[in-house]
């Protein structure tokens, strides 16, 4: 069984179409969460998602986007929510609302989760050179995929596979182009896989909404 792994789309559809357009032949496509936030189409994203992914799992984005100002301290954050909410219907609203916080995928041999696997760690950031020490967390498991960090890498560690497809949607490991993974989960071999998109449609849309000008001006820097 192949997989197609994504994660922190973010609301940017022009990167969401790219990573599908891009992505070779899979089984199923699974996402691990932040679906809207900073950029300008939640709406679009969420609709393509869910006609996309075969299981979807709520980010830090995704779990806040009707409280706004919990991210007053980070303005990108809060107008990227602020926008989201006013665009969201009721019934999107309500999708992402029900989002699980974990999903085994792959027949069950792959645990999906935005962040940390441990729910009292929730937001919590796991880089790649940290993979190592969630080893404890797959005794059910032969792998966890993973986002939040928006840093794209795969690690063999003791007992399995951790993945981080990297963000579609607002990549910050120094690369522009857009993110995702395929898991081909016979073998447990990960393609980690970029490809380049509109970044000046999303710029000139960040501008029509309204939208921070660093929202659009960190996506061609990778950060």
């Amino acid at each position: 069984m192949k997989v197609g792994l994504i994660s922190d789309i973010h609301a940017n559809l022009p990167a969401l179409e790219a990573v599908l357009d891009d992505m070779p032949a899979v089984d199923r496509i699974v996402c691990g969460g932040d679906v809207i936030g900073y950029n300008p189409w939640p709406a679009e994203c969420v609709e393509r998602v869910r006609d996309v992914a075969a299981a979807t799992v709520r980010g830090n984005h995704d779990r806040t986007v009707e409280t706004p100002e919990r991210y007053r301290a980070n303005r990108m954050a809060e107008a990227g929510l602020e926008h989201a909410k006013a665009s969201l219907s009721d019934g999107q609203l309500a999708w992402l609302r029900g989002l699980p916080r974990t999903a085994a995928i792959a027949g069950g041999r792959y645990l999906l989760v935005h962040s940390h696997p441990a729910a009292e760690r929730e937001d919590a950031y796991v880089y790649p050179e940290e993979f190592g020490s969630l080893d404890r967390y797959m005794d059910e498991y032969d792998g966890i995929v993973l986002g939040h960090t928006h840093v794209q890498g795969a690690r063999s560690v003791a007992g399995g596979v951790v993945v981080n497809p990297g963000s579609v949607g607002q990549p910050r490991d120094g690369d522009p182009d857009a993110a995702y993974a395929v898991l081909d989960a016979a073998s447990d071999d990960v393609d980690l896989r970029r490809v380049g998109y509109d970044v000046d449609r999303v710029r000139d849309a960040v501008a029509d909404a309204g939208l921070p000008e660093r929202t659009a001006d960190r996506l061609s820097q990778g950060k």
